[in-house]
């Protein structure tokens, strides 16, 4: 009679979240990019005041040719500005949930428990109507809280202002939109580009917190990856 042998069980394979992988050069990258956001911004700003200076000669009587090219002027230079801007942020948005993906992939191996949406709301948080308004901040605090060095405390004021003013600039920036497109005359159009100036001004103050928040998330989960493989942190 013939005795069965018994067959070998299959070991099973690590699964890709098994281990932290470098956020460096991603969170670099992000950084770098949001630094151009705010350099365009900043050159939005001057093209908004372009536009609201030449606006405020109108409205006080000036005529002729040459303020009419001036405003020509301006509003080229304002819609350059803009397009500029629309292609920077495209460039940035990509980079950035490039790291944000990494950064909550890691955070997952850090304190899975931390961890209470699924991985895709990593990207699919943003783009989500009005759940957006609210999930990357979650998921941004969970991750922070998993990347924290042991024993510190907790402290969410670094994001929550920059949320704050990332939601502001969001709201700010769509009326100055809506204002300059619906403008019929100098007075609306100076009021759209005053608006669009505080935009602009909101889009640089959350962006330089933006950076401050990937650099600071990134030192947190570099040095926490070393802690765990036993290598000094200044290694």
């Amino acid at each position: 009679m013939s005795v069965p042998i018994p067959t070998p069980r299959p070991v099973p394979l690590p699964g890709p979240a098994s281990y932290p992988r470098s956020p460096v050069g991603l969170g670099r990258a992000a950084a770098v990019l949001l630094g151009l956001v705010i350099a365009v911004d900043l050159f939005a700003v001057y093209a908004d005041f372009v536009l609201y200076d030449v606006t405020g000669d109108l409205m006080n009587g000036a005529a002729g040719g040459a303020v009419t090219r001036r405003l020509d002027g301006a509003e080229t230079l304002n819609s350059v500005a803009g397009g500029i801007q629309s292609g920077v942020l495209v460039t940035c948005a990509i980079v950035y949930l490039c790291w944000f993906v990494r950064v909550r992939a890691n955070a997952g191996v850090f304190d899975p428990g931390e961890q209470s949406m699924k991985p895709w709301w990593a990207v699919g948080g943003w783009f989500v109507p009005f759940v957006n308004l609210w999930y990357p901040r979650r998921i941004t605090l969970e991750i922070w809280d998993a990347s924290r060095p042991v024993g510190a405390r907790r402290s969410h004021a670094l994001v929550n202002i920059w949320w704050t003013l990332w939601l502001l600039s969001l709201f700010s920036d769509r009326l100055g939109i809506t204002d300059y497109g619906k403008a019929d005359g100098a007075d609306q159009i100076r009021a759209a580009a005053y608006q669009l100036m505080i935009s602009d001004g909101l889009d640089i103050a959350a962006a330089a917190l933006a950076v401050l928040v990937v650099l600071r998330l990134t030192r947190m989960q570099h040095e926490k990856a070393l802690a765990r493989a036993g290598v000094p942190a200044g290694v």
